[in-house]
Parts: structure tokens; sequence; C-alpha cells
């Protein structure tokens, strides 16, 4: 070989090792920049009036398509009240299809961060002559991440914060409850998570990993389970639905570590195990769920109570599950919609918000979307 030739020949192979070592670092930079990333980043999806579509059937039916992560459905009268994960609520009137988006006013901003935001939200009992409601978000004090409990009144279509009910209460990117329902006893009940700190669950003393109860104007009930605390049950890893049956029994769904999502049956002042029992695992003095997943994952969320079975949403699931009280028999209900967050019944008729814009699923052009499903039949959105 002569001389040029081996000379051109070492320079190819360097300029190859110099391109291949950019190239390798430039793609190990991108791992690291995606590895930084907030695995929970959403792209946000402005929602207006013009923006969302009410589909009215003829048959009575109403369905929403282009709302942003909603977490809970509420109705007064034939009007929808849907929170919004980023700090909204949409009010939807099922009698004209008329959209409002009504801002909410606090005085500590709603934190959208995680799984965390404008979580709980619930309408007062008389809600028709006082126009207030009761709401759960995440803020930040000092660097912290927490929960907040406040009740909120409805005045020329936004939502303004009146009294903070409870603050301080834990709170993390993952794990967060966030779930408040008021009971047939009229107390508020407030679900919270374990913020990813597994053992605050069993401490009396952190209101992490609980299922709490209180007046409506915030005080700690009398007949709560523990003297001056708000705690009703304790144990529990992020537990995020809440629902009664007919007799007054509450029920609770709470997402378990892996696999091992949970229906529980909740009694005041009992330990539901977390981290110390799961699933078929038994240790004195805990109480084990009714029922759970196995080695699957439904990660349930919002519930509802109907004629002696309790309907389940589930976000990795995708789908709404019964579980028949009285048998133990669990089924599924209705899917093809991808991440279901909440449910609502009334009547003969059951609706659901999905959540499929939160990072973690695959939206389509429809969502996020409010889906009402005849109680009478299966359905699906095919």
């Amino acid at each position: 070989m002569n001389k040029t030739i081996y000379l051109s020949l070492l320079g190819i192979i360097f300029l190859g090792g110099l391109v291949f070592a950019l190239n390798t670092g430039q793609d190990n930079n991108e791992l690291q920049d995606q590895e930084n990333q907030d695995p929970f980043q959403q792209e946000a999806v402005e929602v207006t009036e013009e923006t969302v579509e009410v589909v009215a059937s003829d048959d009575g039916s109403i369905n929403a398509n282009n709302l942003f992560i909603p977490w809970t459905i509420n109705k007064s009268g034939n009007n929808f009240f849907l929170s919004q994960r980023d700090g909204s609520v949409i009010q939807i009137d099922g009698d004209l299809g008329l959209v409002e988006v009504q801002d909410v006013e606090v005085s500590e901003d709603i934190l959208h961060e995680g799984q965390g935001g404008f979580l709980g939200f619930t309408l007062a009992p008389d809600f028709n002559t006082s126009k207030m409601a009761f709401a759960y978000h995440t803020y930040q004090e000092d660097g912290e991440i927490l929960n907040r409990i406040i009740s909120m009144s409805l005045k020329n279509n936004i939502w303004t914060e009146e009294d903070v009910l409870l603050e301080g209460i834990p709170g993390g990117e993952i794990n967060t409850g966030g779930r408040i329902q008021i009971g047939p006893d009229e107390m508020l009940y407030a679900t919270t998570g374990d913020t990813g700190q597994a053992e605050k669950a069993q401490e009396l003393d952190s209101l992490a990993g609980k299922i709490l109860r209180m007046e409506l104007n915030g005080e700690v009930p009398e007949d709560n389970p523990f003297d001056n605390s708000y705690i009703y049950s304790f144990g529990h890893r992020n537990p995020q639905g809440l629902a009664w049956d007919y007799e007054g029994n509450l029920y609770s769904s709470e997402h378990g570590e892996s696999g091992h999502d949970e229906i529980n049956l909740i009694k005041a002042g009992q330990n539901y195990g977390w981290p110390v029992i799961e699933g078929d695992e038994e240790a004195s003095d805990m109480i084990e769920p009714i029922h759970h997943s196995g080695d699957d994952t439904w990660a349930p969320s919002g519930m509802a109570f109907n004629d002696g079975q309790l309907f389940v949403a589930s976000l990795a699931g995708s789908n709404i599950f019964t579980y028949d009280i009285a048998s133990s028999e669990v089924s599924e209900f209705f899917g093809d919609a991808g991440r279901l967050r909440d449910i609502m019944i009334e009547d003969e008729a059951l609706f659901t918000i999905t959540n499929n814009h939160d990072d973690r699923g695959e939206p389509s052009e429809k969502d996020d979307r409010l889906i009402q499903i005849p109680l009478t039949e299966k359905a699906s959105t095919d």
C-alpha cells in the first residue's frame, strides 16, 4: 500500500471515530435529559367555552369532549360541575349544552405538579341556595409540597375561597390521595396518600396515608375514633375513591404498590395495614381488603354504589369494573375509553370522565371526555 492511500485511510478512520464519539455524546445527553424530565409533566390544553364540545342525544344522554384532566363529576339539577386538575371548573348545562369555564381563586396558589393540583371537589348539600362547595388542592410552602381542604363559593362565575378547613396535609409528586365526599352523616371525608413515605401511613401523628373526617366547618367531630384528630382510618397507601351503600357502610378504593389494588370496607379507627401487609397477607390488629387485584394493576380511583354493586373507575385498567358486595364477584362494565378517573350515578345513568391527558394515557382527538353510559347495559365507545 502506498503512503498516500495509507494516510487517507487513517484520516477516514479518525473522522469516523470523531463523528461516532460526538453522536454518542449527543445520545447520552438526550438520555440524561429524558431521565431528568418530570415523568408527570403535562402539555397544557387550553379549555374555553368555544373548545368544549357538548353532544346531546335524542334519548337525553349528554357527553362532552375536549376537557383537560378532569378530576371530579358533580351535578346540581341538570348542571354539571367538572373540576380540572390544573385549577378550573367546567359548568355544563345539560339542557341547553351551554358551557362556562369558571376560574378558581385561592389564597395559596394551586400547584399542578406530579399527581397534585386541584383534585377533590364536591358541592355542599344546600348548593342550590348557598352556592358553596368544598375542595382539596395542592400548594407549596417554604419549598414543601402540601395539600389543603377549603370551602368555596360561586360568585360571578368564579369559585372563591371562603375558609381554610385544614391545611398542611403532606403532599408530594406521587400518592396524593385527594378525594373528598360528604357522607350520609353530613360529615366531610377526605383521602390522603402516603406521598411515597410508606411509614407515615402507620403514624397517627401524621395525616399522610389516611381517611379523614370533619364537620363541614372544619371542626373535629366529637365521635371521631381518635381524640382531637381528623383521622378516621389509617394504614392506607393511596386511596382515591369513596362510596357509601344504602345502609351507610363506607367503602374505599386504593392503589397498591405493584398490583394488589384494593377495595376496603372502612370502619372507624381501624388500621388497613400499609406498608406492613397487602393483598392476602395478615397481621394482628390490621384489616385485609374485601377484594384486591392480585398481580394485576387497576389503579382504581373514583367509585359509586348502586343496587348492591360498587362501580369503580380505573386508570391503569382503563375500564369501569363492578364489585358485587353480596357475591364478591368482579365484572368489567365499560372500557375502550382509556384512563377513567371518576364516576357519578344518577337514576339509570352512569357518568365517567377520562384522564388521557395526564401523560400516562394516549389522548384521542376528543379527550378528555365526560361520558354518559346507561346502567341497563354494558357499553363501549366504539
